[in-house]
């Protein structure tokens, strides 16, 4: 168990090692027990986090609040455009004063090319942890829930188990990728065995390709890609489909919107889980277009393992808060 986290930056999924990765998981499966015996673990008594949104949020914001509440702290929810963020305040400034008043800054920032680079050069000026509460190129507190919850239903001994990680067509507007980016970089440190489907314009960005290849062949586990989703589907363990966005492809949205028109077929229905294992569990991280991008019966089906992936985000960062910022 790695027991020394404090002051510990989380803004991509490899910043923490497999072990790290395992102690969070510890802390925040104890966390639950807790909170489920009505314990209380007030292992951030006095602490305030400042939850920086630049892009609107439901589980994020609600699961960052609760969990600091729990911990004995204070979240303070600051939203970008009612600051002076949008008249000249640059991130150093951010940095240096957040730093200053706060215990630990947690940051949504998803905009194209521009969240990642904004949340790292906070960190380089702040004097206390930054956490990504989602960039546009990681998103890794919703990978550890993820993790967790694959923990929770198929057991601690993950190797071999398929996990198909699948593009889905939704109409609303192209989403940030990066959940199916920190899932194939995380997961195969874990054993699973992964598949990647999504139409040819959809690939995610190359470097992250390059790294979770990399970390397969560490950790000794399969590593594909295809652009079939029925064909991917076929024997799975775990199906996590989601809508990403073509921002590889072409940063341009209306170009992508009318590059994503062309697979409204890319739907998660009963038809394709049938083609998974009898007890394989559908993953998504919400919120999700219903009967568009998933229909309302594997959604609400008995494969479905949403809420329970929802619920555990706030365990997952209560663990790594209580771990950086005590």
């Amino acid at each position: 168990m790695q027991t020394y986290l404090r002051g510990r930056d989380l803004i991509g999924d490899l910043d923490f090692s497999k072990e790290e990765v395992e102690t969070v998981l510890e802390v925040a499966f104890d966390l639950k027990r807790k909170r489920a015996t009505n314990e209380p673990t007030p292992y951030l008594r006095d602490k305030v986090l400042a939850m920086l949104f630049f892009f609107s949020s439901t589980r994020t914001r609600g699961s960052f609040e609760a969990g600091m509440a729990h911990l004995g702290g204070h979240a303070a929810f600051i939203e970008s455009k009612t600051t002076q963020i949008a008249h000249g305040d640059t991130p150093k400034e951010i940095g240096e004063i957040f730093g200053r008043y706060f215990d630990g800054i947690a940051i949504r920032h998803v905009d194209w090319g521009v969240g990642n680079k904004y949340l790292n050069e906070v960190a380089k000026y702040s004097r206390v942890p930054v956490l990504n509460m989602q960039c546009d190129v990681y998103h890794p507190f919703q990978c550890l829930a993820d993790l967790m919850t694959i923990i929770e239903k198929k057991g601690r001994d993950l190797r071999r188990k398929k996990m198909v990680v699948s593009w889905a067509y939704a109409a609303s507007y192209q989403k940030p990728m990066s959940v199916p980016q920190s899932l194939v970089l995380q997961m195969p440190r874990f054993g699973m065995d992964i598949v990647l489907a999504h139409p040819p314009e959809f690939r995610l960005m190359p470097e992250i390709m390059e790294q979770a290849q990399e970390q397969a062949r560490k950790f000794g586990v399969g590593f594909e890609v295809m652009d079939d989703m029925e064909k991917a589907f076929q024997g799975a363990d775990i199906i996590y489909a989601k809508s990403w966005g073509a921002m590889v492809h072409t940063p341009d949205a209306e170009k992508g919107a009318e590059i994503i028109k062309k697979y409204s077929h890319w739907i998660t229905d009963e038809k394709k889980m049938a083609l998974a294992k009898p007890d394989a569990i559908y993953m998504h991280p919400l919120p999700a277009d219903r009967n568009i991008e998933v229909t309302d019966g594997v959604m609400d089906g008995l494969q479905s393992v949403v809420y329970d992936e929802a619920e555990n985000r706030m365990h997952v960062q209560e663990a790594v808060m209580a771990l950086t910022m005590s």
